[in-house]
C-alpha cells in the first residue's frame, strides 16, 4: 500500500463514497486499500460532508466502490480485476475535471 498512498485524496466534490466487499474473499485486497485511502482523516478533512461508508458482507459478494458526486453523477468501480491505483487513477480524475467545472461556474 506504500505506492498509492503518496497521492492526495480530494473529496471535494463527493458526497458519498460506500465500499461493500466481503472480507474473505481473496480479491478484496485493492479495495480495501482504496478505503483506508478514501477514509483516512487527511482524505476526510478535504471535505467533512463527505460520507464514507463500509459495508462488509458475508456472502461473496464482489467488491465494489460507488462512489455520488455533489452534482448526482455516480462512479461505480468493480474493485475484483482492479488495483487500488487504477481505481484511485479514476476516482481523482473525475474529481479533478469536477473541480474544474465548479470552478469554471464560479467564475461566469
Amino acid at each position: 500500500m506504500a505506492a498509492p498512498g503518496k497521492a492526495t485524496v480530494l473529496l471535494k466534490a463527493v458526497k458519498k463514497i460506500t465500499v461493500q466487499f466481503c472480507p474473505f474473499e481473496s480479491n478484496v485486497r485493492s479495495t480495501r486499500e482504496f478505503l483506508a485511502l478514501v477514509g483516512s482523516e487527511k482524505a476526510r478533512s478535504t471535505n467533512m460532508n463527505c460520507e464514507v461508508m463500509p459495508v462488509v458482507k458475508h456472502d461473496k459478494s464482489e467488491p465494489v466502490v460507488d462512489v455520488m458526486y455533489v452534482d448526482g453523477e455516480r462512479l461505480v468501480m468493480k474493485g475484483a480485476k482492479l488495483t487500488c491505483s487504477e481505481m484511485l487513477g479514476a476516482f481523482q480524475s473525475r474529481c479533478k475535471d469536477k473541480d474544474q467545472q465548479a470552478k469554471a461556474r464560479a467564475k461566469k
